[in-house]
């Protein structure tokens, strides 16, 4: 289970009226310079200052295949709480902020306090606050003004390329319709590394554009992993709490 959560926490939120989409090609779409592309992504509304996911969640690996459900709170830009329960009883917890990672799990009662940097070496792909949360909200994982990608058209959807000439390869696919991303692959060449993360469907409020679904995949030289979240509750702008702590007795894990 301890696991299961970290790779949650990367890898991994209905107070209003939403339409659902199916995230792909929804309109035809024509030739258009990556930069536009971007100002169009960019132009989805994101205005919230909480969010609340209430998810169903399968996790699969080589060995083993468990489903949970998945409560996500999320202080934009500031905190995510995310609580594992199995039958009604929690099992895990994490909770994030821009500088630190901390989680615990009860099957072997232990416990990990850290950062990024450690947490990322571990699950095998680079991590840090914003990517987490832009995974969660369906945003590109990186921050798409910052890069200079090369733009094609793929299976009626724009496809950006990163151009930066060095050992990581980003590529996102960009719905032509509302300018969501559809999915995003990361991959770490000389260490057999990737990470892909799809959005099947999407689901537009008034404050932001939210994933319904969200399904993750990891590959790397140890084994390959696969995370499906399907969001089924979602309120915006409720005063949430954030109660994290570690119960007694749990032992710490270092990872080196």
């Amino acid at each position: 289970m301890n696991r299961f959560l970290a790779v949650l926490v990367v890898v991994f939120m209905v107070s209003c009226k939403s339409k659902a989409v199916v995230a792909g090609a929804t309109t035809p779409v024509t030739y258009m310079k990556s930069k536009n592309i971007i100002a169009k992504h960019y132009d989805n509304k994101s205005d919230f200052s909480t969010l609340y996911i209430k998810a169903k969640a399968k996790y699969s690996d080589d060995k083993q295949s468990q489903n949970v459900t998945a409560e996500i709170k999320i202080k934009k830009d500031e905190q995510i709480l995310v609580s594992i329960r199995f039958l009604g009883i929690t099992m895990a917890k994490a909770s994030i902020t821009p500088t630190s990672v901390s989680y615990y799990e009860k099957i072997k009662g232990t416990y990990f306090e850290g950062d990024f940097s450690a947490l990322s070496q571990w699950l095998g792909t680079d991590l840090d606050f914003n990517k987490i949360q832009n995974m969660l909200l369906g945003e590109a994982l990186d921050d798409l003004k910052k890069g200079k990608y090369t733009e094609s058209l793929v299976e009626g959807l724009y496809r950006l390329d990163d151009t930066a000439n060095d050992n990581t390869k980003k590529t996102f696919y960009i719905n032509g319709g509302d300018f969501s991303v559809n999915r995003q692959e990361i991959t770490q060449t000389a260490e057999g590394r990737m990470i892909q993360v799809a959005y099947t469907y999407i689901k537009e409020y008034k404050e932001a554009i939210v994933p319904a679904t969200v399904v993750i995949h990891t590959y790397q030289p140890k084994g390959k992993s696969e995370i499906n979240l399907e969001y089924d509750t979602i309120t915006f702008n409720e005063e949430l709490s954030f109660p994290y702590s570690v119960p007694n007795g749990y032992n710490r894990i270092i990872i080196k």
